[in-house]
């Protein structure tokens, strides 16, 4: 199944914007990008064909990752954090459309 993404590495410099986001594989995703997070400033979205928005940050000084799909409207999101484990696992299983029923344990947060 392929999704868009974007990114930016800090450490490389490299970045891709939501609007130039580029068509990977899951596999891809999770063999190419996922190690990529390193630091706090690191992030990765995921888009599927609905434009729904998987996002994915490092938890700065932690072996964790803080994993949230925004709901802009309501200046809030869902997430929760996982494991490098538990988000290669997520990646390869991801739905066609994004959604937060698929995330189990997600709590919601405001901005």
């Amino acid at each position: 199944m392929q999704f868009r993404v974007f990114y930016f590495f800090s450490r490389s410099g490299e970045s891709i914007s939501s609007v130039s986001a580029v068509e990977m594989s899951a596999r891809a995703i999770r063999d190419q990008l996922l190690r990529r997070l390193q630091s706090e400033d690191d992030y990765l979205g995921i888009l599927d064909a609905e434009e729904n928005t998987l996002q994915i940050l490092r938890e700065p000084g932690e072996d964790r990752y803080w994993v949230e799909l925004p709901i802009d409207a309501a200046r809030a999101s869902y997430g929760r954090y996982m494991s490098l484990t538990e988000l290669e696992d997520l990646i390869l299983r991801l739905p066609q459309v994004l959604d937060r029923t698929h995330i189990p344990d997600m709590e919601y947060r405001p901005w």
